[in-house]
């Protein structure tokens, strides 16, 4: 039995060795879950409060004569901010005109036809320096190129102000989702006969399509948010805008002078135009990716 059981020990030892060293891993395995769990609720907490703040203080004024209205004079009651959002529309859609074909263009030229050439890596690098400029940067920019050539404020120059600051995140996006494209997709469609434009324009931009759109919607909430550059370019109006020519009023803008105020009605009405800031890019991102989604 003594010579049966030093035969089998060291098979023995070894299985209770590996037992323990996998309920160990499997320990470890559990409390890093736990802990990933816990850090990703707490990432969550931040969100929730905005939200909760938002609805609790912009809920009371929210009513259709905010969507209507003009901004109230300071001190006064009463009014809205139809021209605010209207203003934001037009200048997001002037810089989405601007920076999307050029961004998506740009990322098909770097990924499709030239990717390894000296012209792409410069492209990629400048654009990578340029999601780090400061907004205020390019509000200068389009006042000294827009602005000061016009003569005058206008939601163009607004609008060329966000697009320079939303090109860069629409071509690395872009480039992402075509890079995101299997290449069978191509070998199989370049074997069938297929250009290259052709396999591009039928297959590889359907298919990077829904991921070119979550890039352009980051590039919308960022623009739709953005108050400097759109203080620099398009100042503020308090009535309706005629043209695209004209100081235009914008949400942000609204916000930032209301917030500032020692009035408790504009400071209620700026918290209720964060509230419907906030709800305008939410609805468009989600319609956008119902509409792009993958069939």
């Amino acid at each position: 039995m003594d010579e049966a059981f030093l035969t089998h020990a060291p098979d023995f030892f070894a299985d209770h060795a590996a037992s323990s060293k996998s309920a160990g891993r499997s320990l470890s395995n559990r409390i890093l879950s736990g802990i990933c769990i816990g850090l990703s609720f707490l990432t969550l907490i931040p969100l929730f409060s905005i939200v909760f703040l938002l609805l609790k203080k912009g809920l009371p004024l929210l009513s259709l004569q905010v969507f209507t209205g003009l901004p109230p004079a300071a001190g006064t009651i009463g009014g809205g901010f139809g021209n605010a959002i209207v203003g934001t529309l037009v200048m997001v859609g002037i810089a989405l005109v601007f920076a999307t074909p050029l961004g998506i263009l740009s990322a098909i030229y770097v990924n499709e036809y030239a990717p390894g050439s000296k012209l792409s890596n410069a492209v990629r690098f400048v654009a990578k320096l340029l999601t780090g400029i400061p907004s205020i940067i390019a509000g200068v920019f389009a006042f000294a190129v827009v602005v000061l050539t016009t003569g005058q404020f206008s939601a163009l120059a607004g609008g060329v102000a966000l697009a320079v600051l939303i090109l860069p995140t629409i071509l690395l996006t872009s480039e992402q989702a075509l890079v995101g494209v299997q290449k069978a997709y191509r070998e199989a469609s370049y074997g069938l006969g297929a250009t290259p434009f052709q396999t591009i324009w039928r297959i590889v931009l359907p298919e990077a399509l829904p991921a070119m759109m979550t890039g352009i919607m980051l590039a919308v909430a960022r623009a739709a948010g953005e108050t400097a550059p759109v203080l620099f370019t398009a100042l503020f109006s308090q009535y309706w805008a005629q043209s695209i020519m004209e100081p235009t009023a914008s949400l942000s803008v609204l916000i930032y002078n209301f917030a500032t105020l020692p009035y408790e009605y504009q400071v209620d009405l700026a918290w209720t135009a964060s509230l419907v800031l906030v709800v305008l890019v939410t609805v468009t991102n989600v319609a956008a990716q119902l509409v792009f989604r993958k069939k």
